[in-house]
Protein backbone atom coordinates (compact mmCIF):
# COMPACT_ATOMS: atom_id res chain seq x y z
CA UNK A 1 0.00 0.00 0.00
CA UNK A 2 1.34 3.44 -0.95
CA UNK A 3 2.11 6.07 1.67
CA UNK A 4 -0.79 8.24 0.42
CA UNK A 5 -3.19 5.29 0.69
CA UNK A 6 -1.96 4.57 4.20
CA UNK A 7 -2.43 8.23 5.14
CA UNK A 8 -5.99 8.18 3.76
CA UNK A 9 -6.74 4.99 5.64
CA UNK A 10 -5.41 6.58 8.83
CA UNK A 11 -7.66 9.61 8.34
CA UNK A 12 -10.67 7.39 7.63
CA UNK A 13 -10.08 5.35 10.78
CA UNK A 14 -9.56 8.51 12.81
CA UNK A 15 -12.93 9.92 11.79
CA UNK A 16 -15.05 6.93 12.81
CA UNK A 17 -17.05 7.62 15.97
CA UNK A 18 -16.15 11.34 16.14
CA UNK A 19 -18.53 14.23 16.75
CA UNK A 20 -18.94 16.95 14.11
CA UNK A 21 -19.57 20.15 16.05
CA UNK A 22 -17.27 22.84 14.61
CA UNK A 23 -14.76 22.77 11.75
CA UNK A 24 -12.05 23.88 14.17
CA UNK A 25 -12.10 20.38 15.70
CA UNK A 26 -10.77 18.89 12.46
CA UNK A 27 -7.43 19.10 10.67
CA UNK A 28 -7.19 20.54 7.14
CA UNK A 29 -6.43 17.02 5.89
CA UNK A 30 -9.53 15.56 7.56
CA UNK A 31 -11.78 18.29 6.16
CA UNK A 32 -10.36 17.87 2.67
CA UNK A 33 -10.88 14.10 2.93
CA UNK A 34 -14.56 14.71 3.77
CA UNK A 35 -14.97 17.07 0.82
CA UNK A 36 -13.33 14.61 -1.55
CA UNK A 37 -15.59 11.87 -0.19
CA UNK A 38 -18.63 14.11 -0.72
CA UNK A 39 -17.63 14.64 -4.35
CA UNK A 40 -17.21 10.88 -4.79
CA UNK A 41 -20.61 10.17 -3.22
CA UNK A 42 -22.16 12.81 -5.46
CA UNK A 43 -20.74 11.07 -8.52
CA UNK A 44 -22.05 7.71 -7.31
CA UNK A 45 -25.53 9.13 -6.75
CA UNK A 46 -25.58 10.88 -10.13
CA UNK A 47 -24.57 7.64 -11.89
CA UNK A 48 -27.48 5.77 -10.36
CA UNK A 49 -25.26 3.37 -8.43
CA UNK A 50 -25.92 2.35 -4.84
CA UNK A 51 -23.53 2.83 -1.95
CA UNK A 52 -25.08 1.83 1.36
CA UNK A 53 -22.47 1.61 4.13
CA UNK A 54 -25.07 2.57 6.76
CA UNK A 55 -27.50 -0.27 6.07
CA UNK A 56 -29.35 -1.12 9.29
CA UNK A 57 -28.22 2.06 11.06
CA UNK A 58 -30.39 4.86 12.42
CA UNK A 59 -29.89 8.61 12.85
CA UNK A 60 -31.94 10.58 15.36
CA UNK A 61 -32.62 14.15 14.20
CA UNK A 62 -33.50 16.63 16.95
CA UNK A 63 -35.03 19.87 15.68
CA UNK A 64 -35.54 22.81 18.01
CA UNK A 65 -35.38 25.15 15.00
CA UNK A 66 -37.48 24.74 11.86
CA UNK A 67 -35.73 23.64 8.70
CA UNK A 68 -36.08 22.93 5.00
CA UNK A 69 -32.62 21.98 3.70
CA UNK A 70 -31.30 20.40 6.91
CA UNK A 71 -34.20 18.04 7.45
CA UNK A 72 -34.65 16.95 3.84
CA UNK A 73 -30.94 16.52 3.09
CA UNK A 74 -30.19 14.50 6.23
CA UNK A 75 -33.27 12.34 5.86
CA UNK A 76 -32.66 11.62 2.17
CA UNK A 77 -28.94 11.19 2.81
CA UNK A 78 -29.50 8.48 5.39
CA UNK A 79 -31.93 6.73 3.05
CA UNK A 80 -29.43 6.79 0.19
CA UNK A 81 -26.72 5.42 2.49
CA UNK A 82 -29.00 2.51 3.41
CA UNK A 83 -30.03 3.71 6.86
CA UNK A 84 -33.04 5.48 8.33
CA UNK A 85 -33.60 8.86 9.96
CA UNK A 86 -36.04 9.72 12.75
CA UNK A 87 -37.40 13.27 12.93
CA UNK A 88 -37.74 14.42 16.54
CA UNK A 89 -39.10 17.85 17.42
CA UNK A 90 -38.73 19.34 20.89
CA UNK A 91 -42.35 18.41 21.50
CA UNK A 92 -41.56 14.76 20.72
CA UNK A 93 -38.89 14.52 23.41
CA UNK A 94 -38.88 14.73 27.17
CA UNK A 95 -36.32 17.58 27.08
CA UNK A 96 -39.38 19.73 26.29
CA UNK A 97 -40.67 18.72 29.74
CA UNK A 98 -37.45 19.16 31.68
CA UNK A 99 -35.40 15.99 31.11
CA UNK A 100 -31.69 16.84 31.09
CA UNK A 101 -29.64 16.81 27.89
CA UNK A 102 -27.32 14.29 29.54
CA UNK A 103 -30.12 11.81 30.24
CA UNK A 104 -31.53 12.30 26.75
CA UNK A 105 -28.11 11.70 25.19
CA UNK A 106 -27.48 8.58 27.25
CA UNK A 107 -30.88 7.12 26.41
CA UNK A 108 -30.79 7.91 22.69
CA UNK A 109 -27.31 6.41 22.42
CA UNK A 110 -28.80 3.04 23.41
CA UNK A 111 -31.17 3.16 20.41
CA UNK A 112 -29.33 5.09 17.71
CA UNK A 113 -26.07 5.02 15.78
CA UNK A 114 -25.84 8.80 15.51
CA UNK A 115 -27.59 12.02 16.53
CA UNK A 116 -28.00 15.24 14.55
CA UNK A 117 -29.31 18.33 16.33
CA UNK A 118 -30.43 21.72 15.04
CA UNK A 119 -30.86 24.06 17.96
CA UNK A 120 -30.30 27.54 19.39
CA UNK A 121 -27.64 27.49 22.14
CA UNK A 122 -24.30 26.00 21.15
CA UNK A 123 -23.87 24.64 24.66
CA UNK A 124 -26.81 22.31 24.00
CA UNK A 125 -24.80 20.49 21.31
CA UNK A 126 -21.74 20.39 23.57
CA UNK A 127 -23.77 18.87 26.42
CA UNK A 128 -25.41 16.39 24.07
CA UNK A 129 -22.02 15.26 22.76
CA UNK A 130 -20.65 14.89 26.27
CA UNK A 131 -23.51 12.63 27.24
CA UNK A 132 -23.77 10.62 24.02
CA UNK A 133 -21.76 7.52 23.20
CA UNK A 134 -22.56 7.81 19.47
CA UNK A 135 -21.47 10.56 17.04
CA UNK A 136 -23.25 13.91 17.41
CA UNK A 137 -23.54 16.19 14.38
CA UNK A 138 -24.21 19.90 14.64
CA UNK A 139 -27.01 20.71 12.17
CA UNK A 140 -26.91 24.38 13.26
CA UNK A 141 -26.49 26.42 16.43
CA UNK A 142 -26.36 30.14 17.10
CA UNK A 143 -22.55 29.86 17.01
CA UNK A 144 -21.84 27.59 14.05
CA UNK A 145 -23.24 26.01 10.88
CA UNK A 146 -20.50 23.50 9.96
CA UNK A 147 -22.46 21.26 7.58
CA UNK A 148 -23.43 24.23 5.43
CA UNK A 149 -19.81 25.39 5.33
CA UNK A 150 -18.67 21.95 4.17
CA UNK A 151 -21.23 22.04 1.35
CA UNK A 152 -20.03 25.53 0.47
CA UNK A 153 -16.37 24.61 0.28
CA UNK A 154 -17.27 21.55 -1.76
CA UNK A 155 -19.03 23.68 -4.37
CA UNK A 156 -16.19 26.24 -4.46
CA UNK A 157 -13.73 23.41 -5.10
CA UNK A 158 -15.98 22.02 -7.83
CA UNK A 159 -16.32 25.41 -9.54
CA UNK A 160 -12.79 26.76 -9.09
CA UNK A 161 -10.72 23.57 -9.00
CA UNK A 162 -8.87 24.54 -5.82
CA UNK A 163 -9.36 26.29 -2.49
CA UNK A 164 -5.98 27.54 -1.30
CA UNK A 165 -5.33 31.16 -2.16
CA UNK A 166 -8.90 32.05 -3.16
CA UNK A 167 -10.52 35.10 -1.60
CA UNK A 168 -13.98 34.99 -0.02
CA UNK A 169 -15.80 38.21 0.83
CA UNK A 170 -18.60 37.89 3.36
CA UNK A 171 -21.00 40.84 3.59
CA UNK A 172 -23.47 41.02 6.46
CA UNK A 173 -24.07 39.85 10.01
CA UNK A 174 -21.25 38.24 12.00
CA UNK A 175 -23.37 35.17 12.67
CA UNK A 176 -23.02 31.38 12.85
CA UNK A 177 -22.53 31.17 9.09
CA UNK A 178 -19.58 33.53 9.00
CA UNK A 179 -18.02 31.74 11.98
CA UNK A 180 -17.99 28.41 10.14
CA UNK A 181 -16.80 30.01 6.91
CA UNK A 182 -13.92 31.66 8.78
CA UNK A 183 -12.95 28.36 10.39
CA UNK A 184 -12.95 26.69 6.98
CA UNK A 185 -11.04 29.47 5.23
CA UNK A 186 -8.34 29.32 7.90
CA UNK A 187 -8.07 25.54 7.56
CA UNK A 188 -7.86 25.59 3.76
CA UNK A 189 -5.40 28.47 3.39
CA UNK A 190 -7.96 30.82 1.86
CA UNK A 191 -8.22 34.58 2.27
CA UNK A 192 -11.40 36.00 3.76
CA UNK A 193 -12.69 39.53 4.30
CA UNK A 194 -15.75 40.11 6.46
CA UNK A 195 -17.61 43.42 6.14
CA UNK A 196 -20.21 44.12 8.79
CA UNK A 197 -21.61 47.19 10.61
CA UNK A 198 -20.10 48.20 13.90
CA UNK A 199 -21.54 46.10 16.69
CA UNK A 200 -22.33 43.15 14.44
CA UNK A 201 -18.84 41.70 14.07
CA UNK A 202 -18.09 37.95 14.43
CA UNK A 203 -17.57 36.55 17.91
CA UNK A 204 -14.19 37.73 19.18
CA UNK A 205 -13.12 34.35 20.57
CA UNK A 206 -14.01 32.60 17.32
CA UNK A 207 -12.12 35.22 15.32
CA UNK A 208 -9.01 34.87 17.50
CA UNK A 209 -9.07 31.10 17.09
CA UNK A 210 -9.33 31.51 13.33
CA UNK A 211 -6.47 34.00 13.23
CA UNK A 212 -4.24 31.49 15.00
CA UNK A 213 -5.14 28.74 12.53
CA UNK A 214 -4.69 31.10 9.58
CA UNK A 215 -1.12 31.80 10.63
CA UNK A 216 -0.35 28.10 10.17
CA UNK A 217 -1.87 27.72 6.70
CA UNK A 218 -0.94 30.99 5.01
CA UNK A 219 -4.50 32.29 5.17
CA UNK A 220 -5.45 35.89 5.87
CA UNK A 221 -8.63 36.89 7.66
CA UNK A 222 -9.82 40.48 8.00
CA UNK A 223 -12.88 42.02 9.66
CA UNK A 224 -13.82 45.49 8.43
CA UNK A 225 -16.76 47.84 7.96
CA UNK A 226 -16.37 48.74 4.26
CA UNK A 227 -18.17 46.26 1.96
CA UNK A 228 -16.48 47.65 -1.15
CA UNK A 229 -13.03 47.02 0.31
CA UNK A 230 -14.08 43.51 1.30
CA UNK A 231 -15.28 42.47 -2.17
CA UNK A 232 -12.37 43.97 -4.09
CA UNK A 233 -10.78 41.18 -6.18
CA UNK A 234 -12.93 38.55 -4.46
CA UNK A 235 -13.35 35.12 -6.03
CA UNK A 236 -16.47 34.48 -3.94
CA UNK A 237 -19.05 36.86 -2.49
CA UNK A 238 -21.21 35.43 0.29
CA UNK A 239 -24.08 36.89 2.25
CA UNK A 240 -26.82 35.77 4.63
CA UNK A 241 -30.04 37.17 6.08
CA UNK A 242 -29.65 40.20 8.31
CA UNK A 243 -31.88 38.77 11.05
CA UNK A 244 -31.47 35.07 11.80
CA UNK A 245 -34.03 32.78 13.40
CA UNK A 246 -34.74 34.05 16.90
CA UNK A 247 -33.89 37.67 15.97
CA UNK A 248 -37.21 38.54 14.33
CA UNK A 249 -37.94 41.30 16.88
CA UNK A 250 -34.70 43.02 15.79
CA UNK A 251 -35.61 42.97 12.10
CA UNK A 252 -36.47 46.65 11.65
CA UNK A 253 -33.41 47.72 13.64
CA UNK A 254 -31.17 45.44 11.60
CA UNK A 255 -32.57 46.59 8.27
CA UNK A 256 -31.53 50.12 9.22
CA UNK A 257 -28.08 49.03 10.44
CA UNK A 258 -27.36 46.94 7.32
CA UNK A 259 -28.89 49.25 4.68
CA UNK A 260 -25.47 49.91 3.11
CA UNK A 261 -24.51 46.22 3.09
CA UNK A 262 -26.74 44.89 0.33
CA UNK A 263 -24.96 42.76 -2.27
CA UNK A 264 -26.09 44.38 -5.52
CA UNK A 265 -24.86 45.08 -9.04
CA UNK A 266 -22.89 48.14 -7.95
CA UNK A 267 -21.04 46.30 -5.19
CA UNK A 268 -20.12 43.17 -7.16
CA UNK A 269 -18.39 45.29 -9.85
CA UNK A 270 -15.38 45.36 -7.53
CA UNK A 271 -15.01 41.56 -7.42
CA UNK A 272 -13.25 39.45 -10.01
CA UNK A 273 -15.12 39.09 -13.28
CA UNK A 274 -15.69 35.37 -12.68
CA UNK A 275 -16.78 35.68 -9.04
CA UNK A 276 -19.25 33.26 -7.51
CA UNK A 277 -22.24 34.52 -5.52
CA UNK A 278 -23.27 32.37 -2.57
CA UNK A 279 -26.07 32.42 0.01
CA UNK A 280 -26.93 29.62 2.44
CA UNK A 281 -30.70 30.27 2.08
CA UNK A 282 -33.42 31.07 2.87
CA UNK A 283 -32.87 34.52 1.31
CA UNK A 284 -34.77 37.76 1.62
CA UNK A 285 -34.55 39.08 -1.93
CA UNK A 286 -34.32 42.84 -1.95
CA UNK A 287 -32.76 43.02 1.51
CA UNK A 288 -29.31 41.43 1.86
CA UNK A 289 -29.09 40.75 -1.89
CA UNK A 290 -30.72 42.21 -4.99
CA UNK A 291 -32.74 39.94 -7.25
CA UNK A 292 -30.39 40.73 -10.13
CA UNK A 293 -27.45 39.20 -8.23
CA UNK A 294 -29.13 36.22 -6.58
CA UNK A 295 -30.78 35.22 -9.86
CA UNK A 296 -27.83 36.27 -12.02
CA UNK A 297 -25.22 34.25 -13.90
CA UNK A 298 -22.73 34.28 -11.03
CA UNK A 299 -25.16 32.80 -8.49
CA UNK A 300 -24.62 29.20 -7.39
CA UNK A 301 -27.08 29.16 -4.49
CA UNK A 302 -28.86 25.99 -5.58
CA UNK A 303 -25.57 24.16 -6.14
CA UNK A 304 -24.84 24.98 -2.51
CA UNK A 305 -28.23 23.66 -1.45
CA UNK A 306 -27.73 20.45 -3.42
CA UNK A 307 -24.32 19.88 -1.87
CA UNK A 308 -25.84 19.81 1.61
CA UNK A 309 -26.99 16.29 0.67
CA UNK A 310 -23.58 15.13 -0.50
CA UNK A 311 -21.45 16.86 2.15
CA UNK A 312 -23.63 15.49 4.94
CA UNK A 313 -23.61 12.01 3.43
CA UNK A 314 -19.82 12.12 3.60
CA UNK A 315 -19.95 13.17 7.25
CA UNK A 316 -22.50 10.48 8.09
CA UNK A 317 -20.59 7.74 6.26
CA UNK A 318 -17.26 8.73 7.81
CA UNK A 319 -18.51 9.07 11.38
CA UNK A 320 -21.10 6.29 11.50
CA UNK A 321 -19.70 3.79 8.97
Amino acid sequence: MSSSALFEQEIRQGLRGRDFIVLADYTPEELRYLIDLAIELKQIQKSGRRFQPLAGKSLGMIFEKSSTRTRVSFEVGMYQLGGQALFLSRNDLQIGRGETIWDTAQTMSRYLDGIMIRTFAHKTVIELARGATVPVINGLTDLAHPCQAMADYQVILEKKGHLQGLKIAYIGDGNNMVHSLMMGAAKFGMHMSVATPEGYEPDRDVAEMCYEQAAQTGSSLKVMHDPREAVTDADVIYTDVWASMGQEEEHAQRVQAFKNYQVNDELVKHAKSDFLFMHCLPAHRGEEVSESVIDGKHSIIFDQAENRLHAQKAILAALMG
